[in-house]
C-alpha cells in the first residue's frame, strides 16, 4: 500500500509513518516545518524513517495547490491520511485567521487533490475540541457538536464537514477521527505532560489552571496509532469514531502522577482558567471498538513513565 500522510515530521505524524514502514507500505511524508516549533524536532522524529528507501519526504505545504498537484502525479497513492494542522486551543485564539487558512483551506485544498488524482480513501484527524463544554458524558460521535469554544475546535468541525461534501459529491471514503489529548513520546514541547515534567525537572513554576479539576482523556501515543491503522483498514462510507482512553485525569492527579515517576515536588502556580479551555474531555469509545476493533492499552501511569524514560534518554544523549 502507498500512503501519503500530511504533517508527517509531527509528533503523531512521524509515530505512524515509523509503524506504516514497519508494516511493509510504502509511505510519502508531506510537511512544512512550520516554525510553531522546531524544525530540528520534527527532522529527529523522521529519523528513523529517513533510514528506510520505502520512505520519501516532500517539504511543502497542503494550502499549495501546486505542490500537492506535483506529488499526486507523481505518486499513485491507495489512502491519504491528513494529520497536517495548526494545533493548539489557545495559540488559536491569537492567530484565528492562519488556522482557518491552514485547517480550512489547506483541507479543502487537499481534498482537492484527491480528487483530481482519483485516489478514494481519505483519513481525517480531527479533535476531541469539537464537543466544546458538552454536558453529557462521555462524549459520544453522535452528539451535537454546534458549540466549540475555539477557533481552533471551529475549525476542525469544519473539516468534518468539509470531508462530508467531498465523501457526498465524489464518493470519497472518509474516517473522521476526534482525537483525545495524545501524549507519549515525541509529544510536541507545548502540551501540558511535556511541558509540565521538563518544568518539574528544571524546579521551576508548573502553570495549574484554576482548582485543578479540569479533566482531560489522556490517550497513549501507541494506542492512537493502532486506532488510524484500523480506521485506515476499515475506511469506506463517511464515519466519525473517538479515540480516547476514555478514563479521564484531573489536572491536580495528573501532576501528582508526574511528581510520582521523577520522584520530584511540582511548584504550582495557580492561574485563572482562559475562556476557551474545556472543562473535561471523555471519550466515549464503543462506536470505535465495534467497528474498529480499538481497544486502548496503555493506562496514564505506565505511559507517563515511558514519556519520562524517553525524555532523559535523550537529554543524557544530548550532553554526549
Amino acid at each position: 500500500m502507498k500512503v501519503l500522510v500530511t504533517g508527517a515530521a509531527g509528533f503523531i505524524g512521524s509515530h505512524l509513518c515509523d509503524k506504516l514502514i514497519a508494516d511493509g507500505n510504502t509511505v510519502v511524508g508531506l510537511d512544512n516545518f512550520d516554525p510553531f516549533y522546531s524544525a530540528e524536532i520534527k527532522r529527529k522524529n523522521l529519523a528513523g524513517c529517513f533510514e528506510n528507501e520505502r520512505f520519501s519526504l516532500v517539504e511543502g505545504d497542503i494550502r499549495d495547490g501546486g505542490c500537492l498537484e506535483s506529488v499526486f502525479s507523481e505518486n499513485k497513492f491507495d489512502i491519504v491520511v491528513h494529520l497536517a494542522a495548526r494545533a493548539g486551543v489557545r495559540g488559536s485564539i491569537e492567530e484565528p485567521l492562519s488556522y482557518q487558512d491552514v485547517n480550512v483551506n489547506g483541507t479543502m485544498t487537499l481534498l482537492e487533490a484527491v480528487k483530481a488524482a482519483g485516489v478514494k480513501k481519505f483519513v481525517f484527524a480531527s479533535s476531541s475540541s469539537v464537543y466544546g463544554n458538552n454536558k453529557k458524558i462521555p462524549f459520544a460521535e453522535i452528539d451535537n457538536v454546534d458549540f466549540p469554544i475555539s477557533p481552533y475546535a471551529a475549525s476542525k468541525k469544519a473539516g468534518e464537514l468539509i470531508c462530508h461534501v467531498y465523501h457526498h459529491l465524489y464518493e470519497i471514503d472518509v474516517m473522521c477521527l476526534r482525537l483525545f489529548t495524545v501524549y507519549g513520546p515525541r509529544q510536541r514541547p507545548d502540551l501540558a505532560i511535556s511541558k509540565f515534567t521538563r518544568l518539574i525537572l528544571a524546579g521551576e513554576e508548573v502553570p495549574m489552571f484554576g482548582d485543578g479539576s479540569m479533566a482531560r482523556d489522556f490517550t497513549y501515543i501507541d494506542d492512537i496509532i493502532s486506532g488510524i491503522l484500523a480506521a485506515m483498514e476499515a475506511c469506506s462510507g463517511y464515519k466519525i469514531f473517538n479515540l480516547g482512553e476514555s478514563r479521564p485525569y484531573r489536572l491536580d492527579n495528573l501532576i501528582s502522577e508526574l511528581e510520582r515517576v521523577l520522584n520530584k515536588k511540582a511548584i504550582i502556580k495557580r492561574l485563572p482558567v482562559p475562556s476557551c479551555e474545556v472543562k473535561q474531555t471523555y471519550a466515549d469509545i464503543v462506536r470505535a471498538q465495534t467497528k474498529l476493533g480499538y481497544q486502548p492499552q496503555t493506562r496514564l501511569p505506565e505511559g507517563l513513565k515511558n514519556f519520562v524514560s524517553w525524555l532523559t534518554e535523550g537529554a543524557k544523549s544530548s550532553e554526549q
